[in-house]
């Protein structure tokens, strides 16, 4: 073993029933580094929240108009719910290894392995996409903005940026706070400065360029006239889902949090709450201001809808405009470092638990961070873009839009195993049955009827920009990246390194760490 790293054994096997507290071995992560504070901001920062809702409250509007607030409200109830199931679990195993665990001691090791497998590919995926909008936006920064459209200059970019969050990642945890504590001011001043614009503009009676503007009305948190049409509001709150993921990071990083079993479960429901309010207030003041016509700055106009913020900036800020550039820019890689952080640690924990070769359970000891796991996850994400990004940007764009099929699947997975791991505590008290019953197993219900209703759509050739073999390529990248899952699992199982996580011997939990 090198001398700079620390290794824990194996593990395997599931839960048989009550819901009892799981040991959670010791990788030498730096405990107890990070505050409630830090776990909300991680939370929020992790959601990349000035770059989701301008990339996605357009095509909310498409689907669903000025019903938009509401559809923000319904796509957040599954989220909470499944808060609710991640808050539950940590507190009985905060283990950096989140849904891979929990899924693990509730229904065995090949679900805990899918489980771990569907939080790593969410992440690896979103990050080419992110390295691809880091790219974009900062040559719109620089002179004419004509290099933002430089496939070559801007995957270059990219891979840069991806690098660079690796390299914070992987020196240390205190110091990937302070770059996202920057970061996450950064996007959140310039995000308030264009709001205040709004405000300001609204109130004053100026109007939104081509529009005019519209004023507020209940009607659009009105749900029988958004229900006239239920395959819009699943669409739309398909959409929704997209903006509000990235919350669990602060699960992520439990181990090196104050109070590990309390801390992050509260962070996660804070940063949920907080999102929310968020969302549908900037969504809301948008609407008043821009409206949700066709024309302009209208919300429905096609051309604003990949960022409905880029379209406004100079009509909102005028000579400022370069701000939201900036916030976004900040909220894009602020999202790259944080989605680095929970994809290295559950490979780590995979590693500690024996679900993986034990390289990946090795802990850099100077850094106290999970150094090959950060170095793997960093590798992969820069090959999956630079490769998609020369072979179809299409197939980049649709296999991005197949992140709402992994989200679905390790969210629901989540709200399946807290229900099923805490079954016999339910009896105990109206809080268990409550928030280890029935609100966690209603998120996931919601999140499965999601995941299959969303492949349906996929389905569609129609769908996105490419299609294979007559089907949506958004479907086929999708299932083939999740079945390619199970295919590793597999592989797995006959590994000597890793056969006996899937059969049984010997535990984690029994285990004890050793140090180089």
């Amino acid at each position: 073993m090198s001398a700079e790293t620390t290794t824990a054994g194996g593990d395997s096997g599931g839960d048989s029933g009550g819901g009892a507290g799981g040991a959670v071995p010791d990788k030498g992560l730096r405990a107890g580094i990070l505050d409630l504070g830090d776990s909300v901001m991680l939370g929020l920062a992790s959601t990349a929240p000035v770059y989701s809702l301008a990339a996605t409250l357009g095509l909310i509007v498409a689907v669903n108009g000025n019903y938009t607030p509401l559809i923000l409200l319904l796509g957040f109830i599954p989220v909470l719910f499944i808060a609710y199931a991640f808050r539950e679990l940590n507190s009985a195993m905060p283990d950096c290894g989140t849904t891979f665990t929990w899924s693990r001691r509730a229904f065995g090791p090949w679900a805990g392995w899918l489980g771990g497998w569907g939080v790593a590919l969410a992440g690896v995926v979103v990050l080419a996409n992110l390295a691809q909008v880091a790219g974009q936006y900062l040559w719109l920064l620089i002179g004419d903005g004509s290099l933002a459209e430089n496939k070559v200059v801007v995957t270059a970019t990219g891979v840069l940026f991806i690098v660079f969050m690796t390299l914070v990642n992987y020196r240390g945890i205190r110091l990937g706070e302070h770059v996202q504590r920057v970061l996450t001011y950064v996007q959140y001043v310039s995000l308030g400065i264009f709001a205040l614009a709004i405000i300001v503009r609204i109130v004053g009676g100026v109007p939104g360029g081509a529009t005019t503007g519209q004023a507020f009305d209940f009607e659009w948190f009105n749900p029988a006239g958004a229900f006239a049409d239920p395959f819009a509001v699943v669409h739309g709150s398909l959409l929704a889902l997209f903006i509000y993921w990235g919350w669990d990071t602060c699960l992520a990083v439990n181990e090196e949090t104050e109070n590990p079993s309390t801390t992050p479960g509260r962070g996660a429901v804070i940063s949920a709450f907080v999102l929310v309010a968020i969302y549908v207030s900037v969504a809301l003041l948008v609407m008043m201001y821009a409206s949700v016509g066709t024309e302009g700055i209208g919300l429905g106009n096609e051309a604003n809808q990949s960022d409905v913020f880029l379209a406004m900036k100079d009509v909102v800020l005028g000579p400022w405009g370069w701000l939201i550039v900036v916030a976004v820019l900040a909220s894009v890689l602020s999202s790259t470092q944080t989605t680095i952080l929970p994809t290295a640690r559950g490979a780590l924990s995979m590693g500690v638990h024996g679900a993986l070769p034990p390289k990946f359970g090795e802990v850099h000891t100077r850094n106290q961070t999970p150094g090959f796991s950060t170095q793997v996850m960093g590798a992969a994400a820069v090959v999956y873009y630079v490769a998609m990004s020369f072979l179809s940007e299409n197939l980049l764009s649709d296999s991005i839009s197949a992140i709402s099929l992994f989200i679905a699947f390790y969210y629901a997975l989540t709200g399946f195993a807290c229900f099923w791991y805490f079954r016999g505590t339910f009896r105990e008290s109206a809080r268990n049955l409550w928030f280890r019953g029935i609100l966690p197993v209603l998120g996931a219900l919601i999140l499965t009827a999601a995941f299959f209703i969303s492949a349906v759509q996929m389905w569609d050739p129609a769908y996105g920009d490419t299609q294979i073999f007559g089907v949506g390529g958004a479907f086929v990248s999708g299932v083939v990246l999740l079945a390619l899952g199970v295919v590793l699992a597999v592989a797995c199982r006959f590994l000597p390194s890793t056969r006996e996580y899937f059969t049984g011997k010997p535990t984690a939990e029994a285990a004890t760490p050793t140090s180089a």
